[in-house]
Order: structure tokens, then C-alpha cells, then sequence
């Protein structure tokens, strides 16, 4: 049979001797054996409950309530409070790593960002979280969720297209005309990324651009103003016009 010393327990679990003795004196785990020199020893049996004791810590739970759980939860049921813990834990840390993805992409697209203006755009998130989505059927909106760039997302494709909002916001700030060369090379490349989007769907793409043009207090869409709005529309006209004169 083996059993353990206080020291050796206190190393394999990273828990200090102190609060081995302590656990031991408010009767939350007591050394089970004791030799003939009265030195106390763990068991098997007591090193398993204090891989509880620890798991039910890891939930912040008060030691007088894991006193009063020992004996009622299964080791299952701890370790599936335990899971459940870090599920939400996960989820936190994902939702933590989005909205610093996105702050970090707003801050490439907007070349500064103030603390007022981070301000306001996380309040108008929460104001009206995706609410965008309310405007699609159930099937769109599905197709949308796994389509569309967002902030918060790092891939190839979100970063060509707000690449392009800053081409466009140069544009704007240069006095260059939509229905210039840069400007026919900007609606080229958005018809790409939009084909790419939207699947070829030329009618859920319109949809979309439909509430992407209503207020962003609204949608709760990333806020484009309304000359990268009509910069977008007019170069856009602009190159079909002209691809369309080609093809006659």
C-alpha cells in the first residue's frame, strides 16, 4: 500500500505544506494513516480526494462548500463542472482575442484610433449586436455568419477588403474620382471579393448592400461614411459602364 508524506504531496500537487496542515485542521482532508512514531501519511484514497478538493477550487467555489460537495458529487460530475468552467473560460478568451483583432484592424483602417472613438464603437455594439442579420432569412444569414469579413477576423480575405476601404479613403482625401483608373481597379477588385462572398448571388449580394447602407446605430455594421459609400457606388457604376461598352 502506498502512501505519501506530507512534503512528497505537497510537491506532486504544487500545494504548499501550509495549506496541506490546513486543510487538515478545518477537517477538509486529514492524512489518513498514521505510523508507529505518529507520522501521518496520505493514501491513494486521500491523494483522490484532493484531486477533487483542487478541481472544485479551479471553480472558485469556498472551501466550506467543497467540505459539504465531497461526498455528494461523483468525480464525473466534478470533472464536468470543471469542463463547463473552461468552455465559458474558452469562450471568454475567443471573445477577448475578436474584439482585440478588431480593434487592431480598425486602428490599420482608420491610421489612429482615439479612446472616444473606441468608445462608441463598442457601445454602439452593444447597443445593437448583429442586428444586421435580422434583415435575412435563416439560410442567408447562415451563409453570411461563414462569408463575410469581419473585424475581428485576420484571414486573406478580410484584410484585401479593408485594404481597399483604405484605398478608397485615400482616394476620397486625394480628390481621385471614382471613375478614375484607381478607382476602376478598386471595383474590380470588390466585384472579386463580392463574387468570392456572396457566391455569385448577385441578389443576396444587393440585399446586403442595402442594410449595409442604412445607419450603422442601426445595423450595427462597422460605420463607412457616406462618401466611402457613394465613392464604392460611383466606381462601381463606373466600371460596368465601361465593361459593358467592351463588350459590344
Amino acid at each position: 500500500m502506498n502512501r505519501w508524506t506530507t512534503g512528497q504531496v505537497s510537491k506532486q500537487f504544487n500545494i504548499s505544506v501550509r495549506t496541506l496542515r490546513y486543510y487538515d485542521q478545518i477537517e477538509l482532508l486529514a492524512p489518513s494513516f498514521k505510523d508507529e512514531n505518529g507520522r501521518r501519511y496520505y493514501s491513494e484514497a486521500d491523494l483522490f480526494t484532493l484531486e477533487k478538493i483542487t478541481l472544485l477550487k479551479s471553480l472558485m467555489l469556498p472551501l466550506e462548500e467543497i467540505r459539504n460537495l465531497l461526498g455528494k458529487l461523483s468525480y464525473r460530475d466534478i470533472l464536468q463542472a470543471h469542463y463547463n468552467q473552461l468552455q465559458q473560460q474558452l469562450a471568454e478568451l475567443q471573445t477577448g482575442i475578436s474584439n482585440t483583432a478588431a480593434l487592431i484592424n480598425m486602428i490599420d483602417l482608420e491610421d489612429s484610433l482615439s479612446w472616444e472613438r473606441v468608445s462608441h464603437l463598442v457601445k454602439m455594439s452593444k447597443r445593437s449586436p448583429r442586428k444586421w442579420i435580422e434583415y435575412f432569412r435563416e439560410e442567408e444569414q447562415k451563409f453570411l455568419r461563414q462569408n463575410l469579413p469581419r473585424l475581428e477576423n485576420n484571414d486573406r480575405a478580410t484584410q484585401h477588403y479593408f485594404s481597399l476601404l483604405k484605398r478608397i479613403e485615400w482616394c476620397i482625401q486625394n480628390d481621385i474620382l471614382p471613375e478614375s483608373d484607381e478607382g476602376y481597379r478598386i471595383a474590380c477588385e470588390l466585384n472579386t471579393i463580392s463574387n468570392d462572398t456572396f457566391g455569385g448571388d448577385d441578389e443576396l449580394m444587393n440585399k446586403f448592400w442595402e442594410v449595409r447602407r442604412k445607419p450603422a446605430d442601426i445595423t450595427g455594421l462597422y460605420p463607412l461614411s457616406d462618401e466611402v459609400l457613394e465613392f464604392t457606388e460611383r466606381c462601381i457604376a463606373f466600371t460596368e459602364r465601361l465593361q459593358n461598352q467592351e463588350a459590344k
